[in-house]
């Protein structure tokens, strides 16, 4: 029903998730297959779904690059999320009590991209001069820009600190200062 409400909308994608089992072994097929299904459904609709490194074996880039060789299909690609490659956290039911296992995420942004349909720009935490402290956003940006993307780039906030409106302008604000600094 989500590629259908898609669809009347005029979007251009679904995001989803690719969640089940934490044995690599199991979660691969499975995700190559649910996502097969959904996509040859959703091209009928002319909409693409994306899947964002969302957690679990979805935020092992390589294994999700591995999924989406294999499904193989135009409308089926990837939304990297400069902040979101935890892979396993310490308290699965609290993400605020840190990740056990991560990757690498300029690995995993660059491995992404190229099935790239959309980014996401999440951010956290300031410092003083407005950058991100635990992402490089110059460095993200320069990743995004090299793999010859030009599609949406989503802001995302995630942090404590400010409210959500203000997180979000400052996210967009460490964004465009940081375009001016690509090569």
């Amino acid at each position: 029903k989500w590629v259908d409400a898609a669809s009347a909308m005029g979007c251009h994608a679904i995001r989803v998730n690719l969640a089940g089992s934490t044995v690599p072994e199991e979660w691969i097929p499975n995700s190559v297959d649910g996502l097969t299904q959904l996509a040859t459904y959703a091209k009928g609709k002319n909409i693409n779904v994306i899947v964002e490194n969302h957690g679990g074996l979805s935020s092992n880039a390589a294994m999700l690059v591995e999924v989406m060789e294999t499904v193989g299909m135009d409308n089926c690609g990837t939304l990297p999320d400069f902040g979101n490659f935890c892979i396993r956290r310490n308290d699965p039911d609290d993400s605020k009590k840190g990740c056990a296992e991560s990757y690498d995420p300029y690995k995993g942004v660059t491995e992404l991209m190229p099935f790239a349909k959309s980014v996401s720009a999440k951010s956290h935490d300031f410092d003083a001069d407005g950058n991100e402290t635990a992402i490089d956003y110059v460095k993200m940006l320069q990743i995004v820009k090299d793999a010859g993307y030009s599609g949406y780039v989503g802001v995302e906030y995630e942090g404590d600190i400010l409210g959500e409106e203000a997180g979000i302008m400052a996210t967009k604000e460490l964004l465009l200062a940081a375009a001016t600094k690509l090569t």
